[in-house]
Order: structure tokens, then C-alpha cells, then sequence
């Protein structure tokens, strides 16, 4: 099953992605939740009778909506560094022993054809491709072998970062969390439809040319490692998501390096769960205070 969060007419709400159509849930089950995080958090149930739609429910061409993040504000963004053994090698870092992790704000949530912004403040922009998670249970202190249990599905995502403001300090947040810099997407496909999710190719194209070409059975601690150490710490909550780690090939990296600038496109697609592009627009800077 693929859950999306969709504009269309004007209205925010989820629907099943079923060939090119999309089925809206606010008609065909009208008493489920209509934002994916309440809906996570209805459970199995909701799971269940979003399965039961009928296939003959009619659906809504997807070249008529604006397909959005699959999580609109999630509670927590939190993403792992340096965990494909490539991208630590090109870092120039040792192999990690432990995971390393750092929070995304929840503003960079960003549509799946949505705009980069390239800041104002920064021209060192760059792209890193990356497999998805979201968590479906509220869960603690979840052992290796149950953590598949608490994911709900996994998706698309490319965890930008602004280097010079990522690396002038310890602490990775605020490089990581510049407006719209975490796009994702294009929809949540659920793991009945995954399968394996530690065998899938991931790619990424800047202007069309292969930058990242790899698999996530190349990570060094696979998504449900990643569970495990994060629930010894704190809850996960449904419609928290999780960036599972970038391969080599980042624009940092290259010799000499090379970034983003506006009007790059950046594509990034993972096997069996789609893919996201997104265009890069030079920020305008404005002073705004609501």
C-alpha cells in the first residue's frame, strides 16, 4: 500500500496511490483520520480499513495534485550520519562504533517537487540521498528483532545540508535544518510492499548526472539497529521520521568540491518506493515577522 498526502482544490488531506491515480480516504472512509500522522496513530485498524477500499474506488488523476511531504510536521526529524562505509572513507573519518545521530527541525520538511532553497547566508549547499522511515507505534526500549513492528513504511528523502554551517561547529543541527532542506517523499510505501528494505538501489542526479549509485544493504547499521539505540534513549511516536544515512558520491567530497547552485535539479530514487526531484531556487532573504 502507498499513503500520500495531497493538495487538490484547495484542500489538504490522504489518499492510496494506486497505478496514476490517487484514491481519496476523505470519500472512500470517511471516518478515518485525514492527516498521516493522526492516521498512524489510529493504528491497525486505520491500516486495516484503508487496505479494505475496494480497487474499483475511483481515484483522482495524480497530474491533478501537488503531492506533499507524507508527514507534514513530523515530531521528531532525526537522522544518522556517516553510515554507508563509502561515505565515511570520502569524509575522511574513522569507521564509526557507534551511531552517531542529529536532529532535523521540522521546518525543513519539504514536498516531494518542491524547491531547495540555496540560503542566503551559505553558497556551500549540498545533496545527500537517503531511505526513509516512519514510525507507525509508539515505542521503547524495542529489540532489534521487533523494531519492523514499529515502522509503518518507508519512503524517498535527501537530507540537505549547508557544510560551512554543518561543520564550523560540533553539533550538526542547524546545518542540517535550513528551511525546506529535508524534501521527502513521494509517498509512504508500506513494508508489505517493501519487502527487504536493506536491498534496495539508491541513486541521486544532479542536472541528470549520476552522483550517488549504491544499495542500502551497504548500511552499517540497517534501520532496525536504528530503532533498537534510538528507543533505549527516548520514545519514538507515530509520524516520527527517520533519515536512514547517506552513501558516497556527495557534492563535498568531490575534488575539487562542488555544490549546489540555483537552478540545479537534484533527483533522488530508491527502488520499489519512487522518487523525489527537486528544483534549487536562491533564497530571497525576507525579513518576516508574524
Amino acid at each position: 500500500m502507498k499513503l500520500a498526502t495531497f493538495t487538490h482544490q484547495g484542500r489538504t488531506r490522504i489518499g492510496l496511490v494506486r497505478d496514476q491515480g490517487i484514491v481519496d480516504l476523505s470519500v472512500t472512509a470517511p471516518a478515518l483520520p485525514q492527516e498521516m500522522t493522526a492516521f498512524l496513530e489510529a493504528g491497525n485498524a486505520a491500516m486495516k480499513a484503508a487496505r479494505d477500499v475496494t480497487a474499483s474506488a475511483s481515484a483522482i488523476p495524480l497530474s491533478e495534485v501537488t503531492l506533499r511531504a507524507p508527514v507534514l510536521k513530523p515530531g521528531k526529524i532525526l537522522a544518522i550520519g556517516l553510515n554507508y562505509r563509502d561515505h565515511v572513507e570520502e569524509s575522511g573519518m574513522p569507521l564509526p562504533e557507534n551511531q552517531v545521530w542529529f536532529n532535523k527541525q521540522h521546518n525543513c520538511a519539504q514536498d516531494p517537487y518542491g524547491a531547495i532553497d540555496l540560503p542566503v547566508v551559505s553558497t556551500m549547499l549540498d545533496y545527500e540521498a537517503e531511505m526513509c522511515f516512519v514510525i507507525g507505534k509508539r515505542c521503547r526500549h524495542v529489540p532489534v528483532e521487533r523494531a519492523h513492528e514499529v515502522i509503518a513504511g518507508y519512503f524517498v528523502g535527501n537530507d540537505v545540508s549547508v557544510r560551512d554551517w554543518q561543520l564550523r561547529t560540533n553539533t550538526w543541527q542547524i546545518g542540517k535544518s535550513f528551511d525546506t532542506h529535508g524534501p521527502m517523499g513521494p509517498w509512504i510505501v508500506t513494508p508489505d510492499e517493501v519487502g527487504n528494505p536493506h536491498a534496495l538501489d539508491i541513486k541521486c542526479w544532479v542536472n541528470g548526472e549520476l552522483r550517488q549509485n549504491s544499495n542500502t544493504k551497504h548500511l552499517i547499521f540497517n534501520c532496525f539497529d536504528q530503532v533498537a539505540h534510538l528507543t533505549q534513549a527516548f520514545t519514538l511516536e507515530p509520524g516520527d521520521v527517520i533519515f536512514s544515512g547517506t552513501s558516497g558520491g556527495v557534492g563535498i567530497a568531490m575534488k575539487p568540491p562542488v555544490f549546489l547552485k540555483a537552478g540545479d535539479v537534484v533527483k533522488v530514487e530508491i527502488e520499489k518506493l519512487g522518487y523525489i526531484e527537486n528544483s534549487v531556487v536562491a533564497e530571497k532573504g525576507e525579513t518576516v515577522i508574524a
